[in-house]
């Protein structure tokens, strides 16, 4: 049985909460927020845990093994690392850090103690993304051609970090799971219209080997809630709408046909076929997730979420941003290779 302690809980603490409670061989022992408000819900919903105000008193309990952290980004690198150095597993929200420096220091702590640090990149463990893995490393989508994604709202505007902080994170998880490789480059534009405040809409280009293109559009000045992507290989497509209670993937057996002729020039011909939904489980992504968590943590196997996946998204994230700053001009990334 792993004894878990939840940091933070506002919107998502809640959902750890209630999914570890009912993971097999994990129990929640402590709840720790700031707001005592917060606090007292806890107690009336679970009054088997214990809650506390401090930090301190999770990262002393002799009760606790492992922390699940939901706060600001800003509070993730001090939490996190003093959790795993009382030699606590972690799993915490995303983004991992604020910066890459930061997560490169947990990722080494966490490795040098042997504990597990994996991030929440809940999108990873939907059904959805679940089954359009298996079809890419089926081979059934051909030589990958592009990635576009679509994820805009009215609304929530935050104060204190950008829309790419906020809402490209999502994607860019997906993106980095999926494509087993990084960016060789990344651009982005972006505006804030509403003065004082961070970007409210951004566009982010990745640029990959092979001719390969990913492309985000993150907004929260949008009319309508779209949460879509496309992905395009040789043989077949994609498109993911999860906003689509029904058919939430569908694969189309679309595509275009080259017919070379050394006499005249390159014809582009088109060739369309069936378009099916494959069937998708029910079973909750952070359920999976909490799972998955308590397995590395008995097995020592590494997360799919791992630090590695953290630091990856956090720095296309970085630039991405020193890019909006300097007008969409390319920002090179440190390695382009597979990571798995």
């Amino acid at each position: 049985m792993v004894n878990i302690a939840v940091i933070g809980y506002g919107y998502w603490g809640p959902n750890l909460v209630r999914n570890f409670a009912a993971t097999g061989g994990a129990s929640v022992t402590v709840v720790c927020d700031q707001n005592q408000a917060r606090l007292d819900e806890i107690n009336k919903i679970y009054p088997a845990i214990r809650t506390c105000t401090s930090v301190d008193e999770v990262f002393g309990a002799d009760d606790v093994e492992a922390v699940a952290i939901a706060t600001p980004v800003t509070s993730h690198f001090d939490l996190a690392l003093g959790a795993l150095e009382s030699g606590l597993h972690v799993l915490v929200e995303k983004p991992m850090t604020s910066t890459s420096d930061e997560a490169k220091k947990l990722i080494e702590v966490a490795d040098a103690a042997g504990l597990t640090l994996m991030v929440d990149h809940t999108f990873v463990y939907t059904s959805a993304v679940r089954k359009i893995r298996e079809l890419i490393d089926d081979g059934r989508l051909g030589k990958l051609h592009y990635f576009d994604s679509v994820r805009v709202n009215l609304g929530l505007f935050q104060s204190d970090v950008s829309v790419v902080w906020d809402l490209a994170v999502h994607d860019l998880s997906i993106m980095d799971h999926l494509l087993n490789r990084s960016p060789k480059s990344v651009s982005c534009t972006g505006v804030a219209h509403v003065a004082g405040q961070p970007e409210n809409m951004a566009y982010i280009t990745c640029m990959f080997d092979d001719d390969l293109i990913a492309h985000f559009h993150v907004n929260w000045l949008a009319p309508v809630k779209v949460r879509q992507t496309l992905i395009c290989g040789s043989e077949q497509m994609i498109v993911y709408d999860d906003v689509d209670m029904s058919e939430k993937v569908k694969v189309y057996d679309k595509g275009i046909i080259l017919d070379d002729d050394a006499k005249y020039q390159r014809h582009v011909g088109y060739r369309t076929g069936d378009m099916w939904a494959p069937r998708l489980d029910n079973v909750e992504a952070l359920a999976l997730e909490a799972q998955h968590f308590i397995e590395c943590i008995e097995t020592g196997a590494t997360p799919l979420s791992d630090g590695h996946a953290g630091l990856r998204v956090i720095e296309i994230l970085e630039a991405a941003a020193a890019s909006m700053v300097n007008g969409g001009t390319p920002v090179s990334l440190p390695g382009n290779g597979s990571h798995r």
